[in-house]
C-alpha cells in the first residue's frame, strides 16, 4: 500500500484511512471539528487540507451517486474508451501480455 497512487491531492493511503475513520468519529457539530480530523490525521495536514479534502469526498460521493458511472465496481470491463467516436476492445491475445 506504500506505492497508493498520490492522486487525493497528495494524501497517502494511510492518511487517508485516518481521514476517513475521523469523519466517522468526529461529531459534525463539533466546533473544532477540522482541527481535529486535521490533528487525527497525524499532523502534517492543514486544516485546510481537511477541509479541501473533504469537499472532494463529498463530490466524488455525489457524482458515484448519480449514476454516471458506465460501469459497477468490481466488474471487468472489456473495451476502454479511446475517444468519442471510437472503441477498442480488448481480446484474448491481449490478456497474454497482462501480469
Amino acid at each position: 500500500m506504500d506505492e497508493f497512487p498520490r492522486v487525493l491531492c497528495g494524501w497517502s493511503w494511510e492518511e487517508n484511512k485516518l481521514f476517513e475513520l475521523a469523519l466517522a468519529v468526529v461529531d459534525e457539530e463539533d466546533p473544532d471539528r477540522w482541527e481535529v480530523v486535521a490533528a487525527m490525521v497525524g499532523g502534517e495536514k492543514s486544516v485546510e487540507d481537511v477541509k479541501k479534502h473533504y469537499v472532494i469526498l463529498l463530490e466524488d460521493l455525489q457524482f458515484i451517486e448519480s449514476g454516471k458511472l458506465d460501469h459497477k465496481l468490481g466488474e471487468t470491463q472489456p473495451c476502454s474508451q479511446v475517444d468519442c467516436t471510437q472503441s477498442v476492445c480488448w481480446t484474448d491475445e491481449d490478456n497474454k501480455y497482462v501480469t
